[in-house]
This record gives C-alpha cells, structure tokens and sequence, in this order.
C-alpha cells in the first residue's frame, strides 16, 4: 500500500513519514519545494500545494490513505477548497484521510463529513516542539524563561505521538467517522515544565512570570503583531478544559502509553544548551 503525507517537511509531517517507514509501508511525500524536502531515501517526493487544487495532479493516484493538513501556506489560513480536494481523493480511489487540525472543524472537514470517504480527525492540544520555539533562545543565553500565567496547566503531546496515531490509522483503518483529541500522559503548570526541562539539561532555569502587559510589550519587541499577540493572551491566559484534560486516546490506538514531557526534554535537551 502506499500513503501519502501532505505538510510532509512540517513538524509532524516528518514524523508521519517516519512512522509509515518503519511501519514498512510505500510512502509518497507532497511539498511546496521538493528540492529542499530532505526526507530520507525511498520516500517519492512530488510537488504540490493543498491551497491550490491545481498543482496536486496525480499525487493522488494509487493512494490507499493520506494524511492531510487543514491549513495552507505558511500563514496557517484555512483551506478553502475543501470539496475540490475531497472531489480528487474520492477520483482517485483514496480510501483513508486523517487530517491534522484544530478544535474547530474548517471547509475541509465539513466535506469530509459528507463524503464517503474513511476520515478521521486528529485534534493535538499544545505540542511539546512549541517549547523549542518559544523557550530555547531564553535558556541557552540567559538561563531564565520569562512568560506570563506561570500556574497555567496544559496537557501538551509529544509530536512523535500524534505522527503515531496518523500511521496507525491510516495504516489498520477502522477509525472511519472519529475524532481524536490528542493529549500527553499529564496535565503540567508552566513552572513544572520549567523544573522538568531543567532536570533534563542538567541546571536550574530560572521563571520569571510576567503581567500581561509586559508579556505584550515583549512580544511587541520580538516582532509580533498585535493580533498574534493578542491570541496568546488568551490561549495561554484562557486554556479551555480540553488543553489541559489527559485522555487515554494515544495508547488506545497505538497500544503503547504517551510519551511524557520529561521524556521530550530529555531528547531535546541539546537544543537548550
């Protein structure tokens, strides 16, 4: 059988490639730019954008499932030719979707919904990676992390897990018409993720919880938009129950417990030092 990943140089879409590999399966990748895809031998790369129906020719063809992303371009906009894409996958035979997304059905998921098609909605809370992003500049040179709303929980999941949950639905099927939140093993506070990265790289960091103002002003200084900063006020100020809720979803399917933050840490932990 062979499989194809779209978002396939992404954060997860790498994972997905890699699970699939090991679960030995043929896999196809689908990229803006195949010549920096830099995925390992054996995967056929081949050119496309979601956001544009027109490019994705024949990436289809053949194709027992796809792992599909609900957004396009590097804005994170919604797709918005969802019955365009559900009209190629259906054409080409396709029997089984997952789509990564968010808590919030788009275009693409409202027509999957109608469709015949064997879909399976894959909702990750916080990723683990988002750590690397907003905490490692501040520990590798000031040794101190510096946020606002330091008691906020959040039941983040390792990438590795939701990439997990992607093949083995795609690959076994039998998950038709579901949807899937994805949460790690534990609900965590800022402040222990902090003593956990810690833990892993071997020295103390040290938390600064910032007023909302000064969290803006930072940001502000980093570059961001208002809007931008605006909505992480109030994801990380506002987390809805379902971020920092623990559900068993990742060992049901994959038959093996979520990977814990301590053990992101620790695998990461050079990316800190």
């Amino acid at each position: 059988m062979t499989f194809l990943v779209t978002g396939a140089t992404g954060t997860v879409g790498r994972l997905v490639v890699a699970e699939l590999l090991e679960a030995r399966q043929q896999v196809r990748a689908l990229t803006r730019n195949p010549a920096k895809a830099d995925l390992p031998a054996g995967v056929e790369v081949v050119g496309g954008d979601l956001g544009d129906p027109g490019t994705l020719g024949r990436a289809f063809d053949g194709v027992t499932g796809v792992h599909l992303i609900n957004f396009a371009g590097d804005d994170y906009a919604p797709l918005r030719h969802g019955e365009q894409i559900v009209e190629l996958l259906a054409e080409a035979g396709v029997k089984r979707v997952t789509v990564l997304g968010g808590r919030v059905d788009g275009p693409l998921e409202t027509v999957l919904a109608a469709s015949e098609l064997e879909w399976t909605l894959l909702n990750p809370v916080e990723f683990m990676s988002n750590t690397l992003k907003w905490w490692a500049d501040g520990v590798r040179y000031q040794g101190v992390i510096r946020e606002p709303f330091g008691g906020r929980l959040s039941a983040m999941v390792h990438e590795r897990d939701i990439a997990a949950v992607a093949a083995k639905v795609l690959v076994e099927g039998g998950h038709g018409g579901r949807t899937y939140t994805l949460t790690g093993p534990e609900a965590l506070r800022t402040t222990e993720k902090v003593e956990r990265l810690g833990a892993a790289i071997g020295k103390e960091i040290g938390f600064e919880e910032l007023t909302e103002a000064q969290a803006r002003e930072m940001w502000a200084g980093f570059g961001m938009g208002q809007e931008t900063i605006e909505f992480l006020i109030d994801a990380l100020g506002n987390t809805p129950e379902v971020g920092y809720t623990v559900v068993p979803t990742v060992e049901e399917v994959t038959g093996r417990p979520a990977r814990s933050f301590a053990e992101w840490a620790r695998e990461n932990a050079e990316s800190f030092r």
